[in-house]
């Protein structure tokens, strides 16, 4: 073994910093014989070095001074988030010739090409498994253990505060708020929920997934991206009724002819039957289908101080042997180049929900504007409310999101509907 230790540089303490600077301290000589050579903490940037910490940690490792830091290390890991100071720090780390582990979706779903031409030009590694779904191992084997398949398809659950919502409005009949009032109280929604509830953080995990997936770049802002905060209770009932769910779906797909790639986050009703409808709470689970391998499944704890810890040391690991061995984990490909297809064109089905007259001639008004948009419809059930009022809901077959939305917006303005009270996508 050799006996010069790595340096490592930690910027940020929070959560995740806390766990990996613990364990980094707890599980040293592990570690070490793993790798085969120390790994030294050398200090941990923080903004307010007085704040109380874990008790493992020394206290002289804290400095505000990240930039200094970095400097000095071999490896830097980074977990701040956020697009700025974290982008720039770890810029400056790698002209100062270090490897980088950062756990930033945002960053890198925004300006993930800045940072693997940073790590090509000064030859060091950039590895991000802890951005997607914590502890599980999910981007690693879609960058190597799937480099020699061709993924079609890739459905997730991504975002475990959204997850943990839904599953309570589906167990208990809870309305929206009451579900995220009670995440908030265990902890498992954020103080401001709405980078979750609004579904940016799982575009950004999507935007990591298909760029990963599909050898193209694709950034946050290629997403379509839809929230759960419309979702209502009596959508999760819909849902049931069909033998179905909801769950907030992060999606990634080829076209049929593989010249495009379409990415986008939203609520849909899935079978009770599949896999990903079983996964409740806080966890995450991603669905794989490749040419070859076939249909993989991920599953697991997907956000929290040790899951993430986790992904982010294995990381940690995998660029000191690259250093020791003098050699590279591999770079960003995205030879494809591929383009993004507008959710327009994306084909899709619709589960819609009329509040209509309960009167002779009301379904068949309704059936001609679906015919109008071409626009097959699968099933419709009408349930009376009296009063003259009526419940209709369809479910269609499969049509662009365009057609589907065009249907949508000319029964609004039917004389016979009186709401469209809920329009969820349906995927099988």
């Amino acid at each position: 073994m050799r006996t010069q230790p790595l340096k490592v540089a930690l910027l940020g303490c929070g959560a995740v910093g806390t766990e990996v600077a613990r364990r980094l301290l707890l599980h040293g000589s592990d570690l070490a014989a793993r790798i085969g050579t120390p790994l030294e903490l050398i200090g941990i940037a923080v903004r307010r070095p007085g704040r109380p910490r874990a008790p493992e940690i020394d206290r002289a490792l804290f400095t505000t001074d990240a930039k200094s830091l970095a400097a000095t290390a071999d490896i830097v890991v980074e977990v701040i988030g956020g697009i700025e100071p974290a982008r720039t720090l770890i810029l400056a780390a790698m002209e100062n010739g270090a490897s980088v582990v950062t756990a930033n979706k945002a960053l890198l779903a925004e300006d993930g090409s800045t940072l693997y031409e940073a790590a090509d030009k000064h030859g060091v590694d950039l590895y991000y498994e802890a951005s997607v779904a914590g502890a599980i191992p999910l981007l690693r084997p879609l960058r190597e253990s799937l480099a020699g398949d061709k993924v079609h398809r890739i459905v997730g659950i991504v975002n475990g505060t959204t997850n943990y919502i839904l599953s309570r409005m589906d167990e208990t009949g809870a309305g929206f708020e009451e579900a995220l009032t009670e995440a908030t109280a265990l902890g498992y929604a954020e103080a401001d929920p709405t980078a979750d509830v609004e579904g940016f953080d799982a575009a950004a995990k999507a935007a990591i997934l298909a760029s990963l997936a599909f050898h193209s770049r694709v950034t946050a802002a290629d997403v379509h991206r839809e929230g759960i905060t419309e979702v209502s209770a009596a959508d999760v009932v819909s849902a049931r009724e069909m033998g179905c769910v909801v769950k907030l779906l992060a999606i990634a797909e080829l076209s049929d002819g593989g010249g495009s790639v379409g990415v986008r986050v939203h609520p849909a009703m899935i079978p009770r039957s599949h896999p990903l409808a079983a996964v409740r709470e806080a966890f995450n689970a991603v669905f794989v289908e490749a040419e070859a391998a076939g249909q993989l499944m991920f599953y697991g704890r997907g956000a929290g101080g040790a899951p993430t810890a986790s992904a982010v040391l294995g990381d940690v690991v995998t660029v000191a042997r690259n250093r020791l061995a003098n050699g590279r984990g591999a770079s960003e490909s995205a030879y494809a180049q591929l383009t993004i297809r507008p959710m327009g064109a994306t084909p899709t089905r619709y589960h819609i929900n009329l509040d209509v007259l309960d009167r002779a001639g009301v379904l068949a008004q309704v059936a001609t504007v679906f015919a109008a948009h071409q626009v097959s419809i699968q099933t419709v059930r009408q349930d009376g409310f009296g009063d003259e009022d009526a419940s209709l809901v369809v479910v269609t077959h499969v049509a662009t999101d365009a057609a589907l939305a065009a249907t949508v917006d000319q029964l609004r303005h039917l004389e016979v509907v009186r709401d469209v009270a809920s329009v969820m996508r349906v995927e099988d």
